[in-house]
């Protein structure tokens, strides 16, 4: 009797240490990895506008006539003189072609790749828009307006150079820039005098003044910002300011005429 009472306590204690040892083994079930959070949206309900004007201070420089003389054909498709387009002075001494940008102090945003095209025509042997902006991976797409051809060297140092003819009638040449990239030169080989420059962005918030000198960027999250302001011949100005929640600031830039 005491030998069966004994083989049954020693059965139920190896059936504890089994269960026991299982228990120690088992692994904890796997927690879900963490994920990055995605970038945030601007909320249109608190985002503000900065406004402004550009200006030259003092006597606007004469810009030189393009000499176009080395093909006619330019010439006869132009009704007269054309002249380089590095400083162009409106009313009131108002700058044209100045691209104003948010240089700094945005947060960790995302924007949508705009679906229109931006879009550079070859008319007169001179490039049209002079400066070009657009958003990172926007479709940027060149035509030929002339009856005669054209070259495209667009020379980038961060994005991809490429290089390209456009005889009369062909179709737009499209391309892409994936990276941001400031004022990237482009130049016809044919007509070393064509000249842009194109602006490339990772974010909306940027504008180019027209005849009038004027600029606005909207939808601007409230925040601390650097603005600057770039002018082919002038170079570059800064500026602080301050947007608060559905508020419109006024930003004027001013450039020194040498």
């Amino acid at each position: 009797m005491k030998a069966r009472i004994l083989g049954f306590a020693t059965a139920v204690l190896l059936t504890l240490a089994v269960v026991g040892c299982a228990k120690k083994t088992q692994q904890p079930a796997e927690q879900p990895s963490a994920t990055t959070a995605p970038a945030a949206t601007v909320n249109p309900a608190t985002a503000g506008t900065i406004t402004g004007t550009v200006k030259l201070v003092g006597k606007a420089p004469r810009m030189p006539i393009i000499k176009m003389g080395a093909d006619p054909a330019c010439e006869k498709n132009n009704t007269g003189p054309v002249h380089s387009q590095m400083v162009v002075v409106g009313k009131d001494n108002a700058l044209e072609n100045v691209v104003v940008y948010i240089k700094s102090g945005l947060g960790d945003y995302t924007f949508p790749t705009p679906t229109t095209d931006v879009t550079l025509d070859q008319k007169g042997c001179m490039y049209h828009p002079h400066v070009v902006t657009l958003m990172t991976n926007q479709k940027f797409e060149v035509i030929n307006s002339d009856p005669l051809t054209h070259n495209i060297h667009v020379m980038p140092k961060i994005n991809r150079q490429w290089n390209e003819s456009q005889p009369q009638g062909a179709s737009p040449i499209v391309k892409s820039f994936p990276r941001a990239e400031m004022a990237i030169p482009v130049q016809c080989n044919i007509h070393p005098w064509m000249r842009a420059y194109i602006f490339v962005f990772k974010d909306p918030y940027f504008a180019k003044t027209g005849a009038d000198g004027t600029f606005t960027i909207k939808n601007v999250p409230p925040g601390n910002y650097t603005i600057e302001a770039w002018q082919e011949k002038y170079g570059t100005v800064d500026q602080q300011v301050t947007v608060g929640p559905k508020q419109t600031k006024t930003v004027n830039f001013s450039f020194k005429a040498n």
